[in-house]
């Protein structure tokens, strides 16, 4: 019984070296300030957030993980409460990080690898621009002013973005770290409406898929850029103007449409309110954007009777239902996309076009570039 027992606790220690000496990569260093904090290693995988490892922090804040090699550049973060640092992961490396609390997810250190130094540079450009919008939200200009301001900042973004991070070197996991930056929750390079953006999608998805065909990223990035491409090529909405004469004739062309719930909505079940009616594309670039601005608006004005009536035109079901679910708003979604009839009656030659409705259920004020929609909200309130 002995001989049995030296023999099967020889077994467990052989079967637990072998564990151990599976290929890792580690990550260690110093979170000061942050003593009795739990710090968290997570990967970002495509389906989401994979909860790795943790530990609770002590005085000197140091720590040290492992965790198995990636059979591909793979993404992890470390978080400490809603603070997150992301780096990448490709090999058996060891990645030191140094970091304080109070700026964690800015002010960290980070060596190992050029790719972790480069997508530290991406993180404090994504939060610089950030923070411009932030003081644009608050500047008061008009919504055309303002709109048109926040879509030079987020163009400027994405020239330097292409320039220095994208194009000069798509093989790498910095690349494509850059592609899926968000501001406010939405995607700063768009994959699917974008011609040029998805340019950018293309040049990182043909390095993945030579260097890493079976990575399932690759496929993924790959998937995004064929649908992309489709979308790019399709036809463009033609120009078809209604008679002023003949909408006010009908007071107001219903749009009876469904939101990411099933539920089906009437813009004549809004009689009594305020309405904004905003045909849009939850996938074009300036989306973000023109959702921010709107958003002000209605939390402004949702009190006094403000409701946003909001169409998307998305051809893809799933992206519209993800946006749609961050928004206060009713959302619906016309299946027809670029097609509907509804861009006819409305005589919508170009998305964004919003349109404002009274409270008697009558259209009142097509808004453009030139509208000062606050104004013209308060007006009708």
């Amino acid at each position: 019984m002995k001989r049995n027992a030296y023999i099967a606790a020889a077994l467990l220690l052989a079967g637990l070296s072998a564990c151990n000496n599976e290929p890792a990569f580690t990550v260690k260093g110093e979170i000061t300030d942050a003593a009795d904090k739990m710090l968290y290693l997570e990967r970002t995988s495509l389906s989401g957030i994979v909860p790795l490892d943790s530990t609770e922090l002590d005085e000197d804040g140091s720590f040290s993980f492992s965790a198995a090699r990636p059979d591909a550049p793979d993404f992890y973060r470390l978080r400490v409460e809603n603070q997150i640092i992301n780096f990448s992961v490709d090999s058996t490396e060891t990645v030191q990080v140094n970091a304080g609390l109070k700026n964690l997810a800015t002010g960290y250190q980070i060596e190992g690898s050029e790719n972790n130094t480069k997508i530290k540079e991406l993180v404090l450009l994504q939060a610089e621009l950030q923070e411009k919008i932030n003081r644009l939200t608050q500047s008061g200009l008009p919504i055309g002013i303002a709109q048109d301001s926040l879509q030079r900042m987020v163009d400027a973004y994405k020239d330097t973005v292409k320039r220095n991070y994208i194009f000069v070197s798509p093989n790498k996991p910095y690349a494509y770290f850059a592609l899926f930056q968000e501001v406010n929750g939405y995607l700063i390079f768009d994959p699917l409406t974008n011609r040029e953006d998805v340019k950018c999608f293309a040049a990182v998805a043909t390095s993945m898929n030579n260097m890493y065909p079976h990575a399932d990223r690759s496929r993924n990035l790959y998937n995004m850029v064929i649908k992309g491409m489709k979308n790019t090529r399709a036809p463009q909405v033609k120009p078809l103007e209604v008679p002023a004469e003949k909408i006010e004739e009908t007071s107001i062309i219903d749009i009876p449409l469904r939101d990411e719930n099933g539920t089906l909505h009437h813009l004549t079940d809004l009689k009594g309110k305020v309405v904004l009616i905003d045909f849009t594309v939850y996938g074009a670039a300036e989306s973000g954007a023109r959702n921010l601005l709107l958003r002000e608006l209605y939390n402004k004005y949702k009190g006094q009777g403000l409701e946003v009536y909001q169409i998307s035109l998305d051809s893809d079901e799933h992206f519209w239902r993800t946006s749609a679910d961050n928004l206060p708003w009713i959302c619906v979604r016309d299946p027809q996309g670029p097609y509907s009839t509804f861009l006819r009656l409305y005589g919508v030659s170009q998305l964004p076009t919003s349109f404002l409705v009274n409270r008697e259920n009558e259209l009142s004020l097509r808004v453009d570039a030139n509208t000062d929609l606050d104004a013209a909200i308060k007006n009708l309130l």
